[in-house]
């Protein structure tokens, strides 16, 4: 059998969970149309006949401005060291930005094969051409598709298109090697990194673009209080007072619809009751807080 990792790159938006997710046929990670909704390293394992594949959803490729985005581009950084192929994917209804070319300079430089991923071929895909081209620039070739060094393949994840052929190159890459986890392992995400990635899905859903970047959750207690019964304490952290005020809701209706909504998927997932007792904070500085930050899983 084969076994080996795979680091998913690319910048926000692009269909990066999407595609973890339908590959592990259940949700692993968080989606919502706002960007840099990731923020971890977040493991899905696949099994087949040929072999496993631990996929590394990463998150979206940005700038560095303060230690929130610094941890970010540092786990982008190790899961593209200890990869075994890349896969880098492009929104091809998109023109190319700033972050693809950053990317492909430091992606062409890496020992691991890549695969471009043309993601979102069910919308008008206007860009192939420009995403294949800037990865000739970079290689000082053209890219034949027949090279172990790049690998174009057209795609959609929302569709669900080509993606058995992207699964392919991915095994003709790997080397042969015993199964990393167990074979009834999906995912190697720490429970309490979901409960706060949930809690911060629902969040984004309702607030859409006006909190995005400002707002993190940290789930202070998670104590199961039977077998049926989880209690979590979670303080959702914004910079502002006014933020606080948007995150709460006109007589908390936004936190109470958020609770609901997170309540009943972790519910889902963990077949048991969830009581979610939420607060919200204001506090500046908390981008820049490495304490807080670690205790939010962002830095190890």
């Amino acid at each position: 059998m084969k076994s080996g990792m795979v680091a998913i790159v690319g910048r926000p938006n692009v269909g990066k969970s999407t595609l973890l997710n339908y590959l592990a046929g259940e949700k692993v990670a968080i989606v919502s149309p706002v960007p840099q909704t990731t923020r971890h390293q977040i493991r899905a394992i696949i099994n087949d006949v040929r072999g496993q594949v631990v996929f590394c959803d990463t998150p979206g490729l940005q700038t560095s401005r303060h230690a929130l985005d610094r941890a970010m581009v540092g786990l982008i950084n190790d899961s593209v060291e200890g990869a075994d192929v890349i896969l880098h994917i492009v929104d091809v209804s998109k023109h190319v930005g700033e972050e693809e070319e950053a990317a492909v300079q430091r992606l062409h430089r890496a020992r691991a094969p890549v695969i471009l991923g043309l993601n979102k071929v069910d919308l008008p895909a206007q860009y192939i051409s420009e995403y294949v081209s800037l990865w000739e620039r970079a290689l000082g070739r053209p890219v034949s598709g027949a090279t172990d060094r790049l690998m174009p393949v057209p795609m959609s994840a929302i569709k669900g298109t080509n993606i058995d052929k992207l699964v392919e190159e991915i095994f003709a890459r790997l080397s042969e090697g015993e199964a990393l986890y167990p074979a009834d392992v999906l995912t190697d995400f720490p429970r309490q990194l979901a409960v706060q990635d949930v809690i911060r899905e629902k969040l984004l859903f309702l607030l859409r673009e006006e909190l995005p970047f400002s707002l993190a959750v940290l789930a202070e207690e998670i104590v199961d209080r039977s077998e049926k019964l989880t209690y979590v304490k979670a303080t959702i952290f914004v910079e502002r007072e006014t933020q606080k005020a948007i995150a709460i809701g006109k007589n908390g209706a936004i936190l109470k619809k958020a609770g609901e909504s997170a309540r009943k998927e972790l519910q889902d997932i963990y077949g048991k009751k969830f009581f979610l007792d939420l607060w919200v904070k204001a506090d500046k500085k908390w981008k820049e807080d490495r304490e807080l930050l670690q205790r939010m899983g962002y830095l190890v």
